[in-house]
């Protein structure tokens, strides 16, 4: 009896995160609450929680997340300064696309079957030295 071959398993696209910042809002405020709205480009995949500070996103083992920011107002500075997460699920580390100043986070996915991972991302808003923390949380599900 002979066996077929494994076909390799197709390639993974990126799992695209955006967190959409009111930058105004949040430096008035001194938190992020109420002025972050997550998004993901994996709703058919499961993910849920859009436009919301606790996005819960869907993702397998192997995915590849590329986290990026946006400012609700387009003369507002914000950036990622940090994403913490559990290292032995995910490793984010900080990109910046080529020929530019524009940076991206990105990480691959080690595990995603131990429940919802939840994380926290810092964010450089405006010309405050110290970054922002997000009080809740948004999450890394298993599908």
């Amino acid at each position: 009896m002979t066996t077929k071959p494994r076909r390799e398993a197709a390639a993974k696209r990126p799992i695209s995160i955006t967190a959409v910042v009111d930058a105004v809002g949040a430096l008035a405020a001194g938190n992020m609450n109420g002025h972050l709205y997550m998004y993901d480009t994996n709703k058919s995949g499961g993910s849920a929680g859009f436009g919301t500070e606790e996005l819960r996103t869907s993702a397998k083992r192997g995915d590849q997340l590329l986290w990026n920011c946006l400012a609700l107002e387009c003369e507002a500075y914000v950036a990622i300064d940090d994403i913490i997460i559990d290292h032995e699920i995910c490793e984010p580390e900080r990109k910046v696309y080529p020929g530019t100043d524009v940076a991206y986070w990105t990480g691959t996915v080690k595990k995603a079957d131990a429940g919802p991972i939840t994380y926290q991302i810092k964010f450089k808003l405006g010309t405050r030295d110290e970054p922002i923390t997000t009080t809740l949380s948004s999450a890394i599900v298993g599908q």
